[in-house]
């Protein structure tokens, strides 16, 4: 029998960019009750809208299965992906919003994950919350060794707090709380905004609808680019395996450049416009790469999609879907830059 057979899951985030490749995960593995928060509905960054979500699952809210005499969990596992989410320069302007929204959703939705019953919690940290100048490739045993980027610290320092109450509701209560920590993720359902997206989706919407691809940098520095498909299948594994607090990368454990990405972006768009590179611009962090050892040990893991076949998915959604994406708005005359 699998593993997700006959389990209820709790799914924050399940609307968004990693939520909607998780659903599918589940939706593969067999899950049959997922109750996707939606943030019109529930707003957890207040404790009140946390405990009055659990309060409406325990009744059965919109046919959610209960089980005999109304005592039981409501839910047997919480996987928490909701987030405020978006590039450097979103990072830089509202710190105090990336900061507190964070924060609050994660210790909420752990705390009352345990208070509810719920077997383990899983949630997905942030890779930019390794220290800025930790040594390649990125260890677990490094995360606390140092800070993180300036400029998105607020935000990375709030996921980074995941960890820190996972490990103190397992000495205090035995509770299960497993922190993932994903590489750069892309793929379909992604922020396609410009003001917000990361380095990809930039950058697909650049191929596919401007005939002048301006890119900040060299193109020297790397980045650990993962599958959103792939972390998905890591987050369930990792809620199969693991009964304590742990934290684990999830990614590919291969780095590729910003020039190998536009170079494969020019292949499976078919650009035929102009390109150049404002290299007076600032490259940002040189290379960022996971080491993959103790999720390959522990769980099995290994991210299986290859950029060319990622980025080809990618592309195809984006141009199915490119009028309902998230955040889309007519492309401005502004450059990608990596990040």
């Amino acid at each position: 029998m699998s593993f997700w057979e006959n389990k209820r899951v709790l799914l924050t985030g399940g609307g968004g960019f990693l939520g909607s490749h998780t659903r599918e995960a589940l939706a593969a593995a067999g899950c049959p009750h997922v109750f996707v928060v939606r943030s019109s509905a529930y707003d957890i960054t207040r404790e009140t809208e946390v405990e009055r979500l659990f309060e409406d699952l325990r009744a059965g809210i919109g046919g959610w299965p209960s089980r005999q005499g109304g005592t039981s969990a409501p839910v047997d596992i919480v996987i928490h992906l909701a987030g405020l989410v978006g590039g450097i320069g979103a990072n830089k302007t509202n710190p105090a919003d990336f900061y507190y929204r964070n924060l609050m959703m994660g210790t909420l939705m752990m705390h009352h994950s345990r208070l509810n019953g719920a077997a383990k919690f899983i949630a997905a940290g942030a890779g930019c919350g390794y220290p800025e100048h930790a040594p390649m490739p990125l260890k677990e045993t490094s995360f606390w060794d140092g800070l993180p980027q300036e400029e998105s610290a607020p935000y990375s320092l709030a996921k980074r707090m995941l960890q820190v109450q996972s490990i103190a509701y397992w000495k205090q209560y035995k509770f299960p709380a497993i922190i993932g920590v994903p590489g750069n993720i892309y793929g379909p359902y992604d922020n396609f905004d410009l003001e917000n997206a990361h380095v990809i989706p930039a950058l697909v919407r650049k191929f596919i609808e401007s005939d002048n691809v301006v890119v900040w940098g060299s193109g020297k520095p790397t980045r650990d680019f993962v599958y959103a498909g792939d972390v998905a299948k890591g987050l369930l594994l990792a809620a199969e395996v693991y009964d304590r607090a742990e934290l684990v990368n999830l990614s590919s454990g291969r780095d590729h450049s910003i020039h190998e990405l536009i170079e494969t972006l020019k292949k499976v768009t078919d650009y035929k416009g102009s390109f150049s590179w404002d290299t007076s611009r600032p490259d940002g962090q040189i290379r960022r790469l996971f080491d993959m050892s103790k999720a390959e040990k522990d769980l099995g893991f290994r991210a299986t999609t290859s950029l060319e076949d990622g980025l080809k998915t990618t592309v195809d959604w984006y141009r199915a879907n490119r009028e309902s994406a998230r955040n889309y708005e007519p492309l401005p005359e502004v450059a990608a830059v990596s990040s």
